[in-house]
């Protein structure tokens, strides 16, 4: 199953309690639908659990029944249709819509108006015209609708929410988005998916925490690489020396630090450093060795 789905699935398992509240998800639904018309409601979704709550929904909302239901062996998609035309007067007219003197839908603000109503709008809107990516690959939930009034108004209803959704076209349709890890977990906790916001959250810490780890090690491979790199030059002086006989008649300090950096070139300068007899500090022995390549310059120079 999507991420979608499960949004899907939470979303499905609210209750449709008061009647405000039911009336504002059908209308969120019908707006975000395939299909809205006088000629027609259709409903098409891939949500086995959306499929279950559309019938009590419209029950609910309008007192009505659809006139065809998806097969019960019908896989994949699922279509409901309300074909009536007496149904589809009695939907318009719950929402002040008459399509006979508009040509085009508009959000009837004065259905929204109840306490709750502006999330239910939003979760119907989901419902059928939603989808949101899985976390664990992005962060991207969009609600798609063929009314550009409809999209243009909800521009106006989501920053009600505390958001600021962007838009785009895609064919003939009206896309609204949300990119933000937290402004899609806002979202889903606004309509009443609190369980998949939680799901965002953690993706989001998980990643947080992979990219500091990777950070981290990107950061200490470097630093290992750096003093390979050094360690090498360092021992590559000290075999100039060696070659042209300089490294004998250099003082003794000189040459216990050579014999200890080419025996031990894996190892960093402050383990060099406590293996000297004495121990020095480590800006002593980076001294010493700066010495020696000093030296090792000159000889090639000669």
């Amino acid at each position: 199953m999507s991420f979608s789905s499960d949004v899907k699935g939470e979303l499905c398992r609210l209750p449709l309690e008061r009647q405000e509240s039911v009336l504002a998800e059908a209308y969120g639904v019908l707006l975000f639908c395939n299909q809205f018309s006088r000629g027609g409601v259709r409903i098409t979704t891939l949500s086995p659990d959306f499929a279950r709550r559309l019938p009590e929904l419209f029950q609910r909302a309008f007192g009505l029944e659809f006139d065809e239901l998806p097969q019960p062996e019908q896989p994949g998609k699922l279509s409901f249709f309300l074909r009536r035309p007496e149904a589809i007067e009695a939907v318009l007219n719950a929402f002040g819509s008459d399509l006979g003197s508009h040509t085009a839908h508009h959000i009837n603000y004065a259905v929204l108006e109840g306490e709750g109503t502006h999330a239910a709008f939003c979760r119907g809107a989901f419902l059928a015209g939603g989808s949101v990516t899985d976390p664990v690959k992005g962060y991207h939930l969009e609600l798609t609708t063929s009314h550009l009034h409809v999209h243009r108004e909800l521009q106006a209803l989501i920053p009600e929410l505390g958001l600021q959704p962007r838009s785009t076209t895609r064919k003939s349709n009206y896309i609204t988005y949300l990119k933000r890890s937290s402004s899609i977990s806002t979202f889903l906790s606004a309509i009443g998916a609190p369980e998949c916001a939680q799901e965002i959250a953690r993706a989001r810490a998980s990643k947080s925490l992979l990219n500091s780890v990777n950070r981290q090690y990107n950061c200490d491979v470097a630093n290992v690489d750096k003093a390979v790199a050094a360690a090498q030059n360092q021992i590559d002086a000290i075999r100039v020396l060696e070659r042209t006989g300089a490294l004998s008649g250099l003082p003794e300090a000189l040459q216990e630090t050579a014999q200890v950096r080419c025996s031990n070139p894996e190892l960093s300068l402050s383990q060099l450093a406590a293996m000297l007899n004495p121990p020095v500090s480590k800006s002593c022995l980076n001294h010493r060795l700066r010495k020696l390549q000093e030296l090792a310059s000159e000889q090639t120079a000669d």
